[in-house]
């Protein structure tokens, strides 16, 4: 996995901002039962942390929680408040979260775990969690158990591709947390040919690759997918796993 404190890995995550509205408007979102396995009993008050455009805000909701954002993109933080103007959108990282100890029953992070610098992150996770709280870490993949899901996943592939922190075998350990947990639930998201490829040229390879390598690539998806019988004719459904890692608060 690339050095999250490294200079080429910092522009990565920093990517996003320039295409916030195309990344609210194409982005999946989460499963709810992956979201209530994630949470401990009784939760009421959870963290949607480096929250994005508010993707697993909207379902943390829909579950009837209270949620508090923290993003540390502007862009994105006011795509987030213009989509969800009843979430409280703060300013802050995950080395830094601006709230007090013990305050919230879960800590989720949707699709970005893999930015954090861990070391900092989870002392910071762990102050704010109340004992008992969770720390929890979606992942939402293609399924590429489906044959045209996987080709198409590999042809979207660029010469900055990484390996997602959900498929490393462990996690890094720490002191106030128990072992990770670690469950798959299935999704699904409904795509055209053209929504697919704009939710991939929203990802953070193409997004900092150059625009040669950006241009072909979307242009080899859009060459796949209309030659592809289950994409080549209007809406389909594009099958997703959703990877969902979690902690208990010691």
């Amino acid at each position: 996995m690339t050095d999250p404190t490294s200079a080429a890995y910092r522009r990565r995550a920093r990517s996003f901002g320039a295409r916030a509205k195309a990344y609210g408007e194409h982005r999946p979102d989460y499963p709810l039962p992956a979201l209530r396995w994630g949470l401990p009993e009784g939760a009421a008050r959870v963290l949607d942390l480096a929250a994005g455009t508010g993707r697993l805000s909207e379902g943390l909701l829909a579950l009837g929680l209270h949620v508090e954002a923290v993003e540390p993109d502007p862009e994105m933080r006011a795509e987030l408040t213009r989509r969800l103007p009843g979430v409280p959108a703060h300013a802050g990282t995950a080395e830094e979260i601006p709230f007090g100890d013990g305050e919230f029953d879960a800590v989720l992070a949707g699709q970005a775990f893999h930015w954090f610098d861990l070391d900092r992150a989870l002392p910071e996770i762990a102050r704010v969690l109340r004992p008992g709280g969770t720390v929890v870490a979606l992942w939402n993949h293609d399924d590429e158990s489906v044959p045209w899901v996987a080709e198409f996943a590999q042809l979207s592939r660029t010469n900055s591709s990484t390996r997602w922190l959900s498929q490393r075998p462990e996690l890094p350990p720490h002191a106030a947390f128990g072992a990770y947990q670690r469950e798959e639930f299935p999704h699904r998201q409904r795509r055209t040919a053209e929504t697919l490829v704009e939710t991939i040229a929203t990802h953070s390879h193409l997004l900092t690759a150059s625009e040669e390598e950006r241009a072909a690539t979307l242009e080899r998806l859009r060459r796949f997918l209309a030659k592809n019988p289950e994409t080549a004719q209007g809406e389909f459904d594009l099958l997703i796993v959703t990877t969902v890692l979690k902690a208990v608060r010691s």
